[in-house]
């Protein structure tokens, strides 16, 4: 059944189609569509979930931890600075080794304050221990939300997941989307079989403790980054068998173009689109470009990435974010990833799309001959904000206008 869903509406239905127990929720623009759909259903009766509002994210987090531990299988959705509110217990329940999945609209973080989308806000918890898959279309959000539910609880990860969608550019566009007929969802994901990293009745494990030594805390935490490299290989027999019956596999990375890639372009989320229109233009005035989506963020699918950049001539990095005082998130985790090769691409970093600013066509051709530049001359520019001559006469005008007040 394919119908014309927005990216809310596309995870509520994920959420729908994995048969979740508990859904603890709060809410915050641009996801409230998402637990008031879910809400609406389950007052129709055609959904069968506890449904519950708390007081915060930090208090929503804690129950969904609190309830995945019990054995149920749970789902609870947020933004940016409810993201942020519930940070403490992020690392806590990833700890507790939880399978819970969250969605994380992304929404840009203030001051100042703003509703539009960057990813500032999903990629400051990447420390956490939850695993992150990012998406691209509305028809990703329902189906990483299925893929997430077997990732997290395969018993070779045990970890909660973050889905992230743009907020407003994917969270209210509608697309069409394949809804899975039930059969084939529970032949793919089937009812939740908890078996938890630690909390088992009969290991009752140092979880519970007040405090833990060095030594003790060093190995659970060793654990936990086990856990998540294991993902990798999980995510990939996951992606594997969901598209055998769906017909839409899901790689780490997703290439546009690379084959003969000379200059590419590296993004992710749904600003990708615009950078694969840009690929294709730059096509037809003879630039060999490529696009390279990350999509997987959490375990980092470092070998992939490097296998598919790393013969090509030029790279350049377009970061939705910025790390105040030190530049690009993503450029700096490509640049580690690429270090030890003998034989690399020149590695250049833009920052664009801030606060949902957009990314104009003349902007890509200006990162496309950037690169150009740096093959034929062997000269990597300094990292560069987007910014457009009209953007910049605007900004000069309202500098103006708050000097005569």
């Amino acid at each position: 059944m394919k119908e014309m869903l927005t990216g809310n509406a596309a995870a509520a239905w994920g959420v729908r189609l994995a048969d979740v127990d508990y859904l603890p929720t709060y809410p915050i623009t641009p996801q409230t569509e998402i637990i008031e759909t879910l809400a609406r259903w389950i007052c129709d009766g055609v959904m069968d979930a506890t449904f519950v509002t708390l007081d915060s994210e930090h208090s929503m987090i804690t129950a969904a931890g609190a309830a995945s531990a019990t054995g149920v299988r749970v789902f609870t959705a947020t933004s940016s600075q409810g993201l942020l509110y519930g940070f403490e217990m992020l690392y806590t329940v990833a700890g507790w080794r939880v399978p819970l999945v969250m969605v994380n609209v992304s929404r840009a973080l203030s001051s100042p304050i703003t509703l539009e989308a960057d990813h500032n806000d999903i990629l400051a918890t990447r420390d956490s221990g939850f695993l992150q898959i990012h998406c691209e279309t509305c028809q990703e959000v329902l189906d990483s939300i299925l893929i997430a539910y077997r990732l997290a609880e395969d018993k070779r990860v045990l970890l909660p997941v973050l889905v992230n969608m743009d907020g407003f550019l994917l969270s209210f566009t509608r697309e069409p989307v394949e809804i899975p007929d039930i059969k084939d969802v529970k032949r793919f994901l089937p009812p939740y079989q908890p078996e938890h990293a630690f909390f088992k009745a009969s290991q009752p494990m140092a979880q519970g403790v007040a405090a833990l030594g060095g030594p003790v805390y060093s190995y659970f935490k060793y654990q936990m980054h086990l856990a998540s490299m294991n993902a990798l290989d999980v995510y990939k027999e996951v992606s594997g068998e969901f598209g055998k019956i769906f017909g839409r596999k899901y790689d780490t990375v997703d290439g546009c173009m690379m084959d003969d890639a000379v200059c590419v372009l590296v993004m992710t989320n749904s600003f990708s689109t615009l950078g694969k229109a840009a690929v294709m233009k730059a096509r037809a005035k003879g630039i060999k470009a490529g696009l390279l989506r990350l999509r997987v963020l959490r375990p980092f699918p470092e070998a992939d990435i490097r296998g598919a950049i790393k013969m090509t001539r030029a790279v350049a990095v377009l970061d939705q974010n910025v790390s105040v005082g030190k530049g690009g998130i993503l450029y700096s985790e490509i640049s580690s990833a690429l270090y030890h090769e003998k034989e690399r691409p020149l590695l250049l970093s833009f920052i664009g799309g801030l606060g949902g600013k957009n990314i104009s066509s003349e902007e890509f051709e200006f990162i496309f001959d950037a690169m150009i530049h740096a093959v034929d001359t062997g000269k990597v520019p300094a990292p560069r904000l987007l910014y457009t001559e009209e953007e910049w006469k605007q900004m000069e005008g309202l500098k103006k206008m708050a000097g005569k007040q």
